[in-house]
């Protein structure tokens, strides 16, 4: 297989130091050989046939030849090489809008980008269409859940003939850390505070916040589950007053200790009904929404540690028991490793 890694960040710096590790004994017994013939970031980019060196692939970035969006295109469909994987590790639109090319150009797309499976209906269609007619991949595992098996199962299930009927699911590991963070002696404004400071929320907590994430990880799910459903289908229900997202950053932090007394309050009154609350994302009989909601202690959702990730898949081969799947849902590692298993899985071997 041919790589081109596009994204240099956390996961895609990560993906690099996997593969790199992983090379000689994929060659040895799986007679696979991982070549990565391109890299790039925002601005620089390098290529080269035989294969980037990648224990100095920053320091060959630095001299790389300068890339935008057009010469980025070019380069990688006018190498022209057999097997050719396009790796996406970055959240760009623009990037994104390159997929439907790299496809008619013989091009598997393997993306951890949101942008394209979350686009309006008839984009997200036309690419799942285009790859098919072509017969390359496009794989966007780590979409949803980092690197647990989400969206593989939904295509197992409903490629064997299983009808997905219900989907619950906690999808925000910044969100969970916060449910599971917030206590008497650390209040909600310290929790958004902790999440960004720790590495799991967005650099403005808003976007995190606000839903919009999870809302975009539901209409995924449920697309790949077989129904046509758009971002404005879901009835997001903010937990937080809507003036916190219409003020600056500087001002979101300064007002944000005001809510402290209001949660610190039903966070006791949780406490004392042993229940947690939880951010969940839900189809079912054609609605979809995104909340924050109570569980008690005998639901699968209530012992959910950290930033991890929970869904839970009624069907109806799996009616009275729903198929759970549990794990890290956010992480460098985690989804970098994501990303290699759906390259791992072109390579069919």
């Amino acid at each position: 297989l041919n790589l081109f890694i596009c994204g240099t960040g956390t996961v895609g710096g990560k993906l690099i130091e996997q593969i790199a590790s992983q090379r000689e004994k994929l060659r040895r017994n799986r007679n696979l050989k991982l070549n990565i013939v391109g890299i790039a970031r925002s601005t620089k980019a390098i290529f080269d046939r035989d294969g980037v060196d990648t224990s100095r692939y920053r320091e060959l970035l630095q001299d790389g030849i300068d890339i935008n969006l057009e010469r980025l295109r070019d380069e990688v469909t006018g190498m022209n090489i057999f097997n050719s994987v396009f790796v996406d590790c970055t959240a760009s639109p623009e990037i994104a809008s390159l997929y439907k090319e790299f496809f008619e150009n013989g091009i598997s797309v393997v993306t951890a980008n949101k942008i394209a499976a979350s686009s309006p209906y008839p984009t997200y269609r036309d690419l799942k269409d285009t790859s098919l007619r072509r017969g390359v991949k496009f794989l966007f595992e780590t979409n949803v859940g980092a690197g647990l098996p989400i969206i593989n199962t939904i295509n197992a299930l409903v490629n064997s003939g299983d009808k997905i009927q219900k989907i619950e699911a906690v999808l925000s590991g910044t969100l969970n850390f916060i449910c599971n963070t917030i206590a008497a002696d650390v209040p909600f404004s310290r929790t958004v505070l902790m999440a960004k400071e720790q590495g799991y929320s967005e650099p403005d907590p808003r976007i995190d916040l606000s839903g919009k994430d999870v809302v975009r990880k539901l209409v995924i799910l449920a697309r790949e589950a077989g129904y046509k459903v758009e971002q404005a289908d879901v009835d997001s229900q903010l937990f937080i007053p809507a003036e916190f997202f219409e003020c600056s950053e500087e001002e979101f932090w300064a007002k944000l200790p005001t809510l402290d007394a209001t949660f610190e309050k039903e966070r006791q009154r949780l406490e004392a009904e042993h229940k947690h609350w939880r951010f969940v994302a839900k189809m079912e009989n054609g609605s979809y929404s995104v909340a924050l909601r109570e569980f008690e202690e005998t639901h699968p959702f209530y012992q959910l540690e950290g930033s991890n990730n929970i869904i839970l898949l009624t069907t109806e081969r799996y009616h009275q028991y729903p198929l759970l799947i549990q794990g890290y849902g956010a992480g460098a590692s985690v989804t970098a490793a994501g990303v290699f298993a759906d390259i791992m899985s072109i390579a069919n071997i």
